[in-house]
């Protein structure tokens, strides 16, 4: 007994080429998306701070390091925290 829904299995097998090409171009289309964009939990652990600590720094002007807001988002770029790290680096 064939499934209920035989007929677009059927059709998926018949065009599976097509399916998987378009796949894989939607894949790459997702990737092109991928940003260097952290939110705090992310930066907080690249940092090796917690998240309270980010959101302090950030309320009490403590250290310049630059935040973009997305609605009520709080991300950080990625060059950004690398620039803190180098700025606060002592050589020794």
């Amino acid at each position: 007994m064939l499934p209920r829904n035989w007929p677009v299995l059927k059709q998926m097998i018949q065009n599976k080429d097509t399916i998987m090409s378009e796949h894989i171009q939607n894949a790459g289309f997702f990737n092109m998306f991928q940003s260097d964009l952290l939110s705090r939990r992310q930066a907080a652990a690249y940092l090796g701070v917690s998240e309270q600590t980010l959101a302090i720094w950030k309320c009490c002007g403590r250290y310049q390091l630059p935040l973009v807001k997305i609605g009520r988002l709080v991300k950080y770029k990625k060059a950004d925290l690398d620039a803190f790290i180098s700025r606060r680096t002592i050589a020794g």
